[in-house]
């Protein structure tokens, strides 16, 4: 890949996971606060399970960056056992902060549904940091397109259904 290729390609993967943070942080401001615990434990989880998934889009995005194989699709699908032994052949810190995200984004945040401020703010802030190691030196605007603009009309529509009927 040509530098500008490099710039495009992360640029655009990089713009996919702030995006899915920031549906994250729409979603947990819903949650409500009371002192150091969240109120609704189903905006927790959503909130978390959310930017877990930004997460695994930089990852994924880093990863092809580096060119590591991805496993066979028919017979294997990614498991946390895969990232985290291809993250920590490359790089051993982004490794254990990818362990962090997804103990308390994935596990505690979404399955748990744990409640603590302090616990989803240390998942969120890992997940920024992996999702920073993408960002390209030069971002550049890479256009929405038609699909694009569909794909997130639908995602408001169905976050407006969620809260509108509780889901």
């Amino acid at each position: 890949m040509t530098p500008a290729e490099q710039n495009v390609f992360l640029s655009k993967w990089h713009a996919e996971a702030m995006r899915y943070m920031d549906n994250a942080q729409e979603t947990l401001k819903r949650a409500g606060r009371d002192g150091s615990q969240y109120v609704d434990e189903k905006y927790v989880k959503t909130a978390c399970g959310t930017a877990y998934n930004g997460v695994l889009v930089a990852i994924d995005a880093w990863l092809k960056f580096k060119e590591v194989p991805e496993p066979n699709k028919k017979k294997q699908r990614k498991s946390i056992w895969y990232y985290t032994d291809a993250i920590a052949a490359i790089n051993h810190k982004m490794g254990s902060t990818m362990r962090i995200a997804y103990d308390i984004l994935h596990l505690a945040g979404y399955y748990d549904g744990i409640l603590s401020v302090k616990a989803i703010e240390g998942g969120f802030d890992a997940a920024y940091e992996i999702i920073e190691r993408i960002k390209p030196e030069n971002p550049v605007d890479v256009p929405e397109t038609r699909g694009d603009r569909i794909k997130r009309a639908f995602n408001k529509m169905m976050i407006s259904l969620a809260v509108m009927f509780r889901f």
